[in-house]
């Protein structure tokens, strides 16, 4: 702007200058005060100009940085040491919000479980009768009988007296029908457009129990290499063996697991006295048992194999019950599931 004030200024004053023939000293006096005056104002605007401009610029980068700071703080972004205290970095984003609260136990001390919560825990019922047994009268009922008393030999003679792998390895295999089955359901569901009565989510609350008891186990026998290369063999075999059953009869399939259970809990009843005789050490109880169960703090292996034989027991008659409504020519959802029944 004052290149463009000076030549005009210049400019009047020469056209000014020839029609009056000659300028007086005063006024140039005054003419170049003026022109100096114009241009210290225009450099303070610009200067005043990039100091505004500057100061959001900068603004904006604090507020960056500050967010970046809280939610390095907030959402744990970084490297965090494992739960053991180790130096295995885990990177845990905010960038999609998902919330990471810290869970405490009752008396205030922090939750130290990922893969269940204290909502998900429960006291095992300890009154239920261990010795009901589901008498096989019809054809079905009796090749599913006779097909869990024929894989009962193999484990007996592989495993003999070892009760803690015995039980491990019935875990792995235990788990599968309740996921088999919800699944099934569940599509079933999808298909037709249709409520399962609850039955999806009770048979992957089955499941989920059993795997927990999977998870127990490891905790107190550490299975050897070949045993786990066997854990790979049964389980997919199992699954689908299993998977082909359920498809072609649903109320055969509950019927069989059912007769496992009921061998689950006879195993884990020898399981029992051999702790009861010295043969088992009676260790205390790990750590994800006592909160899983809500057992005393100094719970011991006994408590803990007590509390599981009770679960097998419910699972035994949840899935004899399943099939008597398949055996009644009714779907599973028109008969109350039996939700949250361990």
């Amino acid at each position: 702007m004052y290149p463009y004030m000076k030549r005009s200024l210049m400019r009047g004053l020469i056209n000014g200058g020839s029609r009056s023939g000659h300028m007086s000293s005063l006024a140039i006096m005054k003419l170049r005060e003026t022109l100096e005056l114009s241009h210290q104002n225009s450099v303070s605007i610009g200067n005043w100009r990039r100091t505004l401009s500057s100061v959001p610029v900068a603004e904006k980068e604090r507020k960056e940085s500050s967010v970046a700071a809280e939610d390095n703080k907030g959402g744990e972004i970084g490297v965090k040491k494992d739960d053991n205290g180790g130096g295995s970095s885990v990177m845990v984003p905010s960038y999609w919000g998902i919330p990471q609260p810290t869970i405490t136990r009752e008396d205030g001390t922090v939750w130290p479980w990922k893969c269940f919560m204290p909502w998900d825990t429960y006291r095992a019922d300890l009154s239920i009768d261990l010795g009901k047994h589901h008498v096989p009268k019809t054809f079905l009922d009796k090749v599913a009988y006779r097909i869990v008393k024929l894989l009962r030999i193999p484990t007996d003679i592989f495993f003999q007296r070892r009760y803690g792998c015995r039980a491990m390895m019935l875990e792995t295999v235990a788990a599968v029908p309740g996921m088999v089955g919800g699944m099934l359901l569940h599509l079933r569901s999808l298909r037709r457009f249709e409520q399962s009565g609850g039955w999806i989510r009770a048979l992957l609350e089955e499941a989920e129990n059993e795997r927990m008891h999977l998870m127990t186990m490891v905790e107190l026998v550490k299975p050897k290499w070949y045993e786990r290369l066997l854990v790979l063999v049964v389980q997919g075999v199992f699954f689908n063996a299993f998977f082909v059953l359920y498809v072609l009869s649903p109320k055969v399939a509950h019927r069989f697991v059912g007769y496992l259970e009921e061998e689950a809990i006879h195993s884990y009843t020898e399981y029992l006295k051999d702790i009861d005789n010295g043969k088992i050490e009676n260790v205390a109880a790990p750590a994800i048992a006592i909160d899983y169960w809500r057992l005393p703090k100094d719970a011991k292996l006994k408590d803990v194999i007590t509390v599981i034989r009770a679960d097998e027991a419910h699972h035994r008659d949840v899935n004899h019950f399943a099939s008597d409504v398949r055996f009644q020519g009714k779907e599973l959802k028109e008969a109350p599931a039996p939700l949250g029944y361990h």
